[in-house]
C-alpha cells in the first residue's frame, strides 16, 4: 500500500492538538474524581455523624427537673420607695407673754388633751392691771350712763356723751387685752397629741417667744417619700399604698394618699408625696424607716413563671414545658416584672408544666424525669 503524502500532512496537525490537550483532560478527569470522592466521603462523615447522634440520643439519660404548675394569680407592676415617717403636727409652743415660770405642770413624753396645762407664768402683775382695766371700764360705764340720762334731760351736749361711749369703748378693750394677757399665763396644749421636748424649768424667766415645749401629734402619721419623675403620671391616679416598717418588725400598714408636691426638689428631682396612716395606738414613732409600695399596675389573673426559667437565644425567649414525660419548647412573650416573677402574655396557658430547674440541661423532645412538682413557686428551691 502505498502512503499518501497529503493524509500525513494532514494527521501531522490533529497529533499535535490531541497531544497539547492530554493535560488538560488529565487535570478534568482528576478534578471530576477528587469531586466524586468529596461528595462521597462528605455523605460518609454526614452518615457517620447522624449515626452517632441518634447513637447519643438514644443513650443518652434522663434529665430530673422540677416544673411548676401554672395557676392564675395577681401579678403586679410596683414600685418599692425608701420614706421617713413624719408627726401628723409638729408644733412648737412658745411664751406669748413674758414672766418668770412657776409650775411645769407636764414631763416630756407625756400624753396631753387639747386644754391641758403645760406650765404656768407668774400672773400677779397681769391679774393687777386687770383689776385695774376693770375699774376703769366700770367707771367709764357710770359715767355714759349719768351723762345719757343728761342728755335726755337736754343738760349735756351730744359731743360729751359721744366722748364718753369712746372712753367706755377705750376701757372695755383695755380690760379685754388685760383678761387676755392673764390668761395668756397659763400656757395649755393647743391640740391632743404627746409633749415630745420641754424647754422651761420652774424660776426660770420667759421673754415673749421664748420656746416652752415641743407638741406632736401621732394619732396620724404622715409617711413622705420621693417619687421619681418618670413614675408621676402613675403615682397621680393611684390613692392607696402599703407602707413596710422595718423598726416594728416589718409590719406593713395601709396608708392612703394625702398629697402630691406640685414641684420637684431642685437637687434629687424627686416629687414628695405624703401618705397618711392611722395611728391610734401610737406605735409608728416619728423618723422611723419605712418602705412604701405602690402599685402601678395589677393583672389578677396573670400566669407568671420564675424570670430564671426563661432562656434567651437569637432574640427570642421561650421555656420547656412537660409533657408525656418529654421537654418541648415554647416560645414566650413576657409583661410586667414582679421581683423574680414574670408574666407571660403569650405562649403559656394554666395547667402547662414548666421547667423551673434542669430546664438548661435538656433539648426539644428530651425525655426528662419529674423529681419534683409543685403548684407554689416559693416552695421551687426548697
Amino acid at each position: 500500500m502505498e502512503n499518501n503524502p497529503d493524509n500525513q500532512i494532514v494527521n501531522r496537525p490533529k497529533k499535535k492538538i490531541i497531544r497539547r490537550l492530554l493535560p488538560a483532560l488529565f487535570l478534568i478527569l482528576l478534578l471530576a474524581v477528587i469531586a466524586i470522592l468529596f461528595v462521597r466521603i462528605k455523605s460518609e462523615a454526614e452518615l457517620i455523624k447522624a449515626r452517632n447522634l441518634a447513637k447519643l440520643k438514644k443513650e443518652r439519660p434522663e434529665v430530673n427537673v422540677v416544673t411548676l404548675k401554672l395557676i392564675p394569680s395577681p401579678i403586679r407592676d410596683r414600685l418599692s420607695l425608701p420614706g421617713i415617717t413624719q408627726p401628723w403636727i409638729k408644733l412648737q409652743l412658745v411664751a406669748e407673754v413674758s414672766g418668770k415660770v412657776i409650775e411645769k405642770v407636764v414631763n416630756e413624753g407625756m400624753a396631753v388633751i387639747e386644754g391641758d396645762i403645760i406650765a404656768k407664768i407668774d400672773s400677779r402683775d397681769y391679774k393687777n392691771a386687770y383689776q385695774s382695766a376693770k375699774a376703769s371700764y366700770e367707771l367709764a360705764v357710770a359715767d355714759l350712763k349719768r351723762l345719757q340720762k343728761l342728755y335726755k334731760e337736754k343738760v349735756t351736749p351730744q359731743s360729751q356723751l359721744d366722748n364718753a361711749t369712746a372712753q367706755v369703748q377705750n376701757a372695755k378693750a383695755a380690760m379685754e387685752n388685760a383678761a387676755l394677757a392673764l390668761e395668756r399665763c397659763t400656757i395649755k396644749a393647743p391640740f391632743s397629741g404627746a409633749v415630745n421636748r420641754l424647754f422651761i424649768e420652774t424660776g426660770q424667766y420667759l421673754n415673749v417667744a421664748d420656746p416652752v415645749a415641743e407638741i406632736l401629734q401621732i394619732d396620724r402619721i404622715k409617711v413622705r417619700v420621693g417619687i421619681p419623675e418618670s413614675d408621676v403620671d402613675a403615682v397621680r391616679k393611684i390613692n392607696d399604698f402599703m407602707v413596710k416598717i422595718d423598726a416594728l418588725g416589718g409590719r406593713t400598714f395601709h396608708a392612703k394618699k394625702h398629697f402630691l408636691s406640685r414641684t420637684a426638689d431642685p437637687m434629687a428631682r424627686l416629687y414628695s408625696l405624703d401618705a397618711v396612716i392611722n395611728n391610734v395606738h401610737g406605735e409608728i414613732l416619728p423618723d422611723m424607716f419605712a418602705r412604701v409600695e405602690i402599685v402601678k399596675k395589677e393583672v389578677r389573673d396573670g400566669i407568671a413563671i420564675p424570670l430564671y426559667s426563661v432562656i434567651t437565644r437569637n432574640d427570642e425567649k421561650f421555656v420547656y414545658v412537660v409533657n408525656s414525660n418529654r421537654a418541648h419548647q415554647r416560645k414566650v412573650e413576657l409583661g410586667l416584672l414582679e421581683g423574680w416573677r414574670v408574666e407571660v402574655t403569650e405562649g403559656l396557658a394554666p395547667g402547662d408544666q414548666v421547667i423551673v430547674v434542669g430546664h438548661r440541661s435538656v433539648n426539644d423532645g428530651d425525655k426528662v424525669n419529674v423529681v419534683r412538682a409543685t403548684e407554689n413557686p416559693e416552695n421551687i428551691l426548697k
